[in-house]
């Protein structure tokens, strides 16, 4: 199966049929988003009230939730996607970037609360979704998941059986939602860390995701098979290591810009939620006075 698939590659190397249209931009993947963002439209718009506690949504976060669907199309089902598998990781790596580091937050934050609420009504739904929102589960299955990834020898196996790289990409993404779930997840009942917690949080993501960078940036032979012997003329003046290095700094660059993003998110949150609690305890203080001045009366301040 390896041969075949490296056969496969080589015929798509050596130019002899290029691409087709349908493998250039995956017209059943946009079909499948169109829907999506066509249900999600509808349940936010005319069936809305069929929602307990529904409230009107932003545009805003139609916008963002748009921008994700968007997102999620333009890493796997435009030329990125095809190109990367092929004949660039580089591409590949920002495939991996727009796919699992950036797209997932625009569709969580896209996502009111009412609307996900019922799903969760049985009790076994909110025990399962208690434990995947866990910010332990999420730092551990996420960086697990991307470091087994980028080990050669289980992405070598997994370009060479298209159905399991399909599987494990799905848990690829699974894991991104889970990630992000805990800083931008749209339930307070699922999202229960502080705002410090939360930068702490993102912290530890960031230096958990910088060795697999780190051990592609600076390996001084192309690690994976994938990737060996792609001629010149597809590599935009680059040779197959220096596209692998790019790669790894696309990744890291990505990563840290979308970390930095996030951490000034939950900054600002528990910014604005200190002070509106500190105005608060302001704000009480004066009537409480005010009160006791009222019940003291003028007749009690002559007798003192």
């Amino acid at each position: 199966m390896l041969h075949l698939a490296q056969s496969e590659h080589m015929g798509h190397m050596s130019g002899a049929s290029g691409p087709s249209w349908a493998e250039l931009w995956s017209p059943g993947l946009a079909l499948l988003l169109i829907v999506i963002a066509v249900l999600y439209m509808a349940l936010i718009g005319d069936w809305r009230d069929r929602f307990e506690g529904s409230e009107p949504v932003k545009w805003m976060q139609k916008f963002y939730f748009i921008c994700g669907l968007a997102l999620i199309y333009s890493a796997n089902g435009s030329p990125i996607s095809y190109y990367g598998h092929h004949y660039m990781f580089s591409m590949h790596m920002l495939q991996q970037s727009i796919l699992y580091l950036i797209a997932p937050i625009l569709v969580i934050l896209g996502l009111p609360a009412w609307l996900l609420r019922p799903l969760f009504k049985q009790r076994w739904a909110h025990l399962l979704m208690k434990l995947w929102t866990s910010p332990l589960m999420g730092i551990l299955v996420f960086n697990m998941v991307f470091s087994f990834y980028h080990i050669p020898m289980i992405m070598n196996a997994l370009m060479a059986h298209e159905s399991w790289l399909i599987a494990y990409n799905a848990l690829f993404l699974i894991s991104a939602f889970q990630l992000w779930f805990p800083i931008f997840g749209p339930m307070p009942e699922y999202n229960r860390m502080s705002g410090l917690k939360k930068m702490g949080y993102i912290f530890i993501n960031g230096i958990l995701l910088t060795p697999a960078c780190a051990l592609i940036i600076f390996a001084s032979d192309v690690m994976y098979d994938m990737y060996k012997d792609v001629p010149p003329e597809m590599m935009w003046m680059m040779t197959p290591i220096q596209d692998q290095q790019l790669g790894g700094v696309i990744m890291k660059i990505v990563q840290e810009f979308v970390y930095a993003i996030a951490l000034a998110y939950s900054f600002f949150r528990w910014y604005r939620l200190e002070r509106k609690q500190d105005n608060e305890d302001l704000d009480a203080v004066p009537q409480s006075d005010s009160r006791n001045a009222a019940l003291s009366g003028p007749g009690n301040l002559n007798q003192a």
